[in-house]
């Protein structure tokens, strides 16, 4: 009988968004840490950069934003799921992945100060 793990453990033996992926392959298991990683990163990214000019037109504009919306909502969802394997690995690569993405759009998008960001900030 399979059991799910309920508590943070370590190793490489665990599912992660999908039945048996990794399935305990340490090769497969890297390839889901940097997934996850990537998506942490992508995550932060577009929080916090603007994609819009402030000139364009509103019904694009709107469209966009709502695209780029569902894009970030559904991959922060896909990196909570991932972290309901409670493998300390994947909570690890999570939590880089947005420090790295919180620092890269903090120290190379920088808005003008007036206008802010495309979209609102992810409430926890």
């Amino acid at each position: 009988m399979w059991m799910m793990h309920m508590t943070f453990f370590w190793g490489k033996d665990t599912d992660i968004l999908f039945h048996k992926w990794p399935g305990g392959r340490t090769g497969m298991y890297a390839l889901a840490l940097v997934f996850v990683f990537a998506m942490a990163v992508l995550v932060e990214f577009l929080s916090h950069t603007r994609f819009i000019k402030p000139a364009s037109n509103h019904l694009l504009s709107a469209l966009l934003k709502t695209f780029l919306h569902v894009l970030r909502v559904g991959l922060a969802y896909l990196v909570m799921l991932s972290l309901m394997s409670f493998n300390g690995g994947v909570f690890l690569a999570a939590i880089l992945g947005h420090a790295l993405g919180f620092f890269l759009a903090a120290a190379f998008h920088k808005p003008p100060q007036d206008l802010g960001f495309d979209l609102p900030p992810v409430s926890c």
